[in-house]
């Protein structure tokens, strides 16, 4: 079973029907023994930082992601549920940096480009070796947003540019996570979850 984190963010019902497509069964929700139980936690993401990190602490989703990465058990993060798996963030009206759930230890910083946010269809590039990414590393990918982490962490990672480069994918293990919304990015953002999902 795959279960994706309630925690008040994210496109909760498009992310269960693309999910749904693995042939796997999906569960959306904000129950800590479901979420750690789960084959998979999928931790998805719409908004700022600091909003997504006080939803997620209401459900304890940051102690649930911490306990299922030190037991061995799959977590995938898109979008800010990527960003959230940091151990800091800057998306706040206030400009400071935020404690995240502290997977990877960078600061997700604002993006330094003309246009922002960052939307539409973008390529990656990959080193060799990606799970997330096979049989689709020449395609495109849909991203909105404005902020982004920009050091290299985890076994592997796919980087985008939108005037600077950023990290749009890290595999680290059990845990991974896409920058990119891959519940909207048509048949690569499928064949991407079934990817993830094989593994489980």
């Amino acid at each position: 079973m795959i279960a994706i984190l309630d925690y008040g963010s994210g496109n909760l019902r498009s992310a269960e029907r693309a999910f749904a497509t693995s042939g796997h069964d999906v569960v959306v929700t904000s129950d800590a023994r479901i979420a750690y139980e789960a084959d998979g936690l999928v931790v998805p993401g719409v908004g700022a930082f600091a909003a997504c990190m006080t939803g997620l602490h209401t459900i304890d989703g940051a102690e649930i992601i911490r306990k299922r990465v030190s037991s061995g058990r799959s977590v995938l993060g898109i979008c800010i549920g990527m960003q959230i798996l940091f151990s800091h963030g800057e998306e706040h009206s206030d400009g400071a940096a935020h404690n995240g759930v502290g997977i990877w230890d960078a600061t997700v910083s604002k993006i330094s480009a003309p246009i922002l946010p960052h939307m539409g269809w973008n390529t990656v590039e990959t080193t060799q070796g990606s799970s997330l990414l096979k049989g689709i590393e020449d395609q495109s990918f849909y991203f909105v947003h404005s902020f982004a982490a920009k050091d290299s962490v985890g076994v592997h990672q796919a980087w985008t540019t939108h005037n600077e480069r950023f990290l749009s994918v890290v595999e680290d293990g059990y845990v991974s996570a896409t920058q990119f919304h891959p519940e909207k990015s048509g048949v690569a953002g499928l064949a991407l979850i079934k990817n993830w999902s094989n593994s489980l």
